[in-house]
């Protein structure tokens, strides 16, 4: 028994499973007799102050803008050994995913946007569809294990890191309110000290946490979404240090459990509490709901899977090594998995209970649509025989390290 349960938590599909199972807790706790202890939990308030001066925030706020800043250090981490040690630090590598990802943005960006033309009380969600979340999507993609081929996984990995950029910068340019300068200049001062320590090779983690912290506090004071203050923690630490050793992986791999097991589903149970009273198909078809929901389910399709014929039809990229097209509308349809990342841009889009219902409604159940696609797609790509390949080194997003081909 004991034996079993560590495989599941050791199997790559586990942190998908988690959120899933969280989603449902959620939802079923906010239609049953505990949704106002649900709510109210949510909605209590929390204060750290000192002398006079802190923070207030309900503990929704806290989980949204607090344990999600390690969620976005930790994709910080990530995407610096990316791009130094990794899968986008060969521009060859980067050209199929990496339009693939731009496509898989614009298109549902755009769906959204002209179904909620005209109303200016939707149309700031435009960018709730272009996310597409990492765990969910390589779990679903790791329970057909070695029946889709190894190259698949670095396709899907790669884009999704990029899509996360993507997010990233969608959220510091568009998700910015009432912005207070002077204490983006204070930041400036954490900020300071950190790039001296990240130039002088320092080793020890915790000069980093305490500058961080006080980065992320003036920058959340400044109108700027604190969780960007984790990202850019995560890109002044050191990835090589002076005694040669890389604090950033280190902490990359400390942190990687508590998230993915610990965070993610946190915060998944706080934002995934869909309220079914009252739902109608009215509500269903509402543009807003429908928006996101057609924006995860035909516009990642229509711009991965689009965009990536494109560039392969004028011989810009070729197809992962041992996958053919309905291989790749398989992960299209995987990259319309929005949940984490969606959910999280829609609670900064909207601050009415209703809105962020339904847009609870439209992400859970385009997410629920394309996962089921792109898991029949592919297992109907793969047949019934394994499709694992030898993989040539010089094929471009075709060489992976051991722990890709691992079941």
């Amino acid at each position: 028994m004991i034996s079993a349960l560590q495989r599941l938590v050791k199997h790559e599909a586990f942190g998908g499973i988690l959120l899933m199972l969280a989603a449902v807790a959620a939802m079923i706790v906010a239609n049953s007799d505990f949704r106002g202890i649900y709510e109210g939990v949510l909605g209590s308030y929390l204060a750290v102050t000192f002398d006079g001066t802190g923070i207030t925030k309900p503990l929704i706020l806290w989980i949204n803008d607090g344990l999600m800043a390690i969620f976005f250090f930790l994709i910080g981490l990530e995407l610096k050994r990316e791009l130094l040690d990794g899968k986008l630090k060969n521009p060859r590598d980067i050209v199929l995913p990496g339009v693939a990802a731009i496509g898989g943005m614009v298109f549902p960006a755009m769906i959204f946007a002209a179904l909620n033309w005209g109303n200016p009380a939707t149309i700031g969600g435009w960018a709730i569809p272009a996310a597409t979340d990492i765990a969910f999507a390589l779990g679903v993609l790791a329970l057909l294990g070695d029946r889709v081929p190894a190259s698949l996984k670095v396709f899907l990995l790669t884009l999704a890191i990029l899509d996360d950029l993507g997010a990233i910068l969608i959220i510091a340019l568009f998700y910015t309110a009432n912005l207070q300068a002077e204490y983006l200049l204070y930041a400036l001062i954490p900020l300071a000290a950190m790039v001296v320590l990240n130039l002088k090779g320092a080793h020890r983690h915790l000069p980093f946490i305490f500058f961080g912290i006080i980065l992320w506090f003036l920058v959340l004071r400044s109108g700027v979404h604190a969780t960007l203050a984790g990202v850019v923690t995560a890109f002044l630490i050191p990835y090589v240090d002076k005694w040669g050793k890389s604090p950033a992986r280190s902490m990359e791999h400390s942190l990687h459990d508590y998230v993915l097991y610990g965070i993610v589903p946190i915060f998944a149970f706080a934002n995934a509490g869909v309220v079914l009273e009252g739902i109608t198909w009215a509500t269903l078809t509402d543009p807003l709901t429908l928006g996101i929901a057609g924006g995860l389910v035909i516009g990642k399709q229509v711009g991965v899977l689009g965009l990536s014929y494109l560039v392969v039809a004028v011989g810009g990229a070729r197809l992962p090594y041992g996958a053919n097209w309905l291989h790749i509308y398989g992960i299209s349809c995987l990259a319309g998995i929005g949940f984490t990342m969606s959910l999280f841009i829609g609670s900064l889009s909207f601050a009415d209970p209703a809105l962020i219902n339904q847009v609870r409604l439209g992400v859970l159940s385009g997410s629920l649509v394309s996962g089921v696609l792109g898991f029949t797609a592919l297992w109907l790509a793969s047949g019934n025989t394994k499709a694992v390949n030898p993989i040539p080194e010089d094929q471009p997003l075709m060489t992976a390290d051991p722990d890709m081909t691992k079941a």
